[in-house]
């Protein structure tokens, strides 16, 4: 085994996030024992929280609550616990007694490595192992790194890591840092990597830190994950780095018990929860910004990946390493309320309205599977026919209504003789100058706001057509979402706009819109289903 590598696995405590720590007891004592089996190094078991451990969580108040899921004679690795520097109350943690946890992990943020060092010591006299994680180590400059080191010397911890928390850096950042570092910081303290895979380079930027450290007499420590689990994009994989270790540097890690852990722990996980790469992570990394920016913007507004990035660059640097909610809804809100001057294509409407029955066509199933009950009601009654936020194959529309920038550039794609030979009616969070065939109104005249999902498309076409005045609407497609995407959509193939797929959730809220919009509508009193839908009560 080569003795100046050891590695370091988070699962139970960075995949905390994913599951709120709620691994369930089974999988916190399994994942330990075949972590111990593969010979892992350090087993970091979960976080040190103020508040009592809950059993089957990787939330502990102090180290015997690791004794209900490990057996300290089976004991190995070195068995660590992490701690926010301002988040535990050291005076809950005993004296070490080595049964349980041997180390624990402080982390602090840029600007605090003093005051985590100050927590540390207190820690250190107690008995404990004391590892060091700097938090976005990439947002320091040279002379910080430089100060880092000369504090971390003072303070003699077993290890400082190497955090690339927003996932931004590339190997050029890396390399820099580690330089630095390395120069200045006493031999006798290790030094770690913690990658995120924002950017899909956390096992590239592993492999190339082993690789650089390997000229240094200094040990290193690794860290990763079964399956990269972890939050927003996830880390380095401790399988592929086991792998990489055993095959490039003489290591012995037992690579069928991590295959193991994997099979019979992390299947339930990789199932039923998300993490890893994806474009929105991408987009974190890409600012340097805390992912509860993104979870919020997904959650709250499902906005589109453009938007998305144009609201985080509009937040300053700073305000992008923290979440302030209510700013970043005020950059959502200034992204979306694009003001134009909407007086000519509201007037355009109106006249061209007057007098006519009004037919919203949504995408629902059954604009599918009653098609024919459709045309025909479309043949006796010859309404203003809309489509809204989707075209539907068989159907001659007069006007298109589009709310979101996704729905719209598939249409577009998609259909694009319809596309080009209806009028098209544009909220103004969409585009600001309306191309041929394009009347574009402004985004607030059809949006309210007050709910999780304000922007469905249904409701927003009956807000502006209330605003124009129109006394009654027709619905058809308007269904209300069942549990299988492909069972909702007349188009199978029309983006999804619930990312969390919370459907049952989505049908609750817009049934409340809808009754507001039929308690508070001043001119469009009637409104009527000519197909069912779950919102005709």
């Amino acid at each position: 085994m080569n003795s100046k590598i050891r590695l370091l696995d988070c699962t139970l405590r960075d995949g905390a996030y994913i599951v709120n720590s709620n691994f369930g007891s089974a999988a916190v004592k399994g994942i330990i024992d075949q972590l111990e089996k593969a010979n892992v190094d350090i087993i970091e078991c979960g976080w040190l929280k103020n508040d009592e451990h809950k059993e089957g969580t990787s939330f502990f108040h102090v180290p015997d609550d690791l004794l209900n899921y490990i057996k300290p004679e089976n004991k190995r690795a070195t068995y660590v616990a992490m701690i926010d520097w301002d988040r535990y109350n050291t005076d809950y943690l005993p004296s070490c007694d080595g049964k349980s946890l041997d180390a624990i992990r402080v982390v602090f943020p840029r600007g605090k490595h003093r005051e985590g060092i100050k927590i540390g010591n207190e820690i250190k006299k107690k008995g404990y192992r004391v590892f060091y994680q700097a938090a976005n180590t990439l947002g320091y400059t040279d002379d910080e790194l430089v100060s880092l080191a000369d504090d971390m010397n003072e303070a003699m911890p077993e290890s400082l890591s190497v955090v690339d928390t927003f996932g931004a850096m590339f190997e050029e950042d890396l390399l820099r840092i580690i330089s630095i570092l390395d120069s200045h910081l006493d031999s006798r303290i290790s030094l770690g990597f913690h990658s995120h895979n924002n950017q899909q380079l956390s096992f590239a930027l592993t492999m190339s830190f082993i690789k650089t450290m390997s000229e240094s007499k200094r040990n290193i420590i690794i860290d990763s994950s079964l399956c990269g689990m972890g939050r927003g994009a996830g880390n380095a994989t401790t399988e592929l780095t086991v792998s990489y270790l055993n095959r490039k540097c003489g290591c012995h890690y037992n690579l069928d018990a991590i295959m193991d852990a994997i099979d019979i722990y992390m299947s339930y996980f990789k199932e039923n929860y998300k993490w890893g790469y994806s474009t929105e992570y991408f987009i974190a990394g890409m600012y340097c910004t805390h992912v509860n920016n993104i979870a919020y913007l997904i959650n709250n507004h499902r906005v589109n990946f453009k938007d998305m990035r144009n609201i985080i660059e509009m937040l300053p640097p700073s305000d992008r390493l923290k979440y302030d909610y209510d700013l970043l809804e005020q950059k959502y809100i200034e992204n979306q309320s694009r003001y134009v001057d909407d007086t000519e294509a509201v007037k355009e409407l109106k006249d061209d309205f007057s007098g006519r029955e009004i037919l919203l066509i949504a995408p629902g199933k059954s604009s599918l599977t009653q098609k024919e009950k459709i045309k025909k009601y479309i043949d006796e009654n010859k309404p203003v026919v809309i489509g809204v936020n989707a075209i539907l194959k068989g159907y001659d529309y007069d006007y298109m209504f589009f709310i979101n920038q996704t729905r719209y550039e598939y249409a577009q794609k998609a259909f694009p003789d319809v596309f080009v030979n209806s009028k098209r009616i544009v909220l103004s969070n969409i585009k600001h100058n309306g191309g041929e065939n394009e009347l574009v109104v402004n985004f607030n005249s059809a949006i309210k706001r007050g709910w999780e999902h304000f922007d469905n498309a249904v409701i927003c076409a009956l807000r502006f057509l209330d605003y124009l005045g129109q006394p009654s609407v027709t619905l058809a497609g308007f269904d209300g979402f069942k549990t299988k995407y492909n069972e909702s959509y007349a188009d199978e193939f029309l983006p999804s706009l619930n990312a969390e797929g919370k459907w049952d959730e989505l049908n609750s809220e817009i049934t409340a819109m809808f009754r507001d919009f039929k308690d508070k509508a001043i001119n469009c009193k009637n409104v009527k289903f000519l197909t069912d839908s779950i919102y005709n009560s």
